[in-house]
């Protein structure tokens, strides 16, 4: 019986260590920032998500999510968009055959980076003591 005894003694100490555990691992683990996705449908769209990825990891730490998406079109080529949150950065048609795919990549890749701080500085100036920023 006394051995029953500092079985339960020792199990109810170690309880709590062991619960405690998996909160410091969770505090300690870190968030994944910068994330851009491929939500295109052609593989122009997918050389375009490439050359964009590429260029905005270059560019600076980037640290917002973005969704590139596409809409295709037999007549007018790709409809490509870029999504920040809810806010559309970029936009733009493109033709399928398109050479110059990488140089409007960059000049997407900076104006994207533009608008992602522009809508940055904008939550951090704007007055939200009654109403959330979503609710605006």
């Amino acid at each position: 019986m006394p051995r029953l005894t500092l079985c339960l003694l020792l199990l109810s100490l170690l309880g709590p260590v062991q619960a405690e555990e998996p909160l410091s691992q969770a505090q300690g683990e870190a968030e994944l920032n910068g994330l851009i996705i491929d939500n295109t449908i052609t593989r122009f769209g997918h050389d375009f998500h490439r050359y964009l990825s590429f260029q905005l990891q270059d560019a600076s730490a980037l640290d917002a999510d973005l969704v590139v998406r596409e809409r295709p079109s037999a007549r007018w080529g790709s409809l490509i968009w870029v999504e920040y949150g809810q806010l559309t950065v970029y936009r733009r048609f493109l033709q399928p055959n398109v050479a110059e795919i990488e140089d409007i990549a960059t000049q997407a890749a900076q104006l994207i980076l533009e608008e992602v701080n522009r809508s940055k500085l904008q939550n951090l100036l704007q007055d939200t003591f009654d109403m959330d920023r979503d609710e605006l």
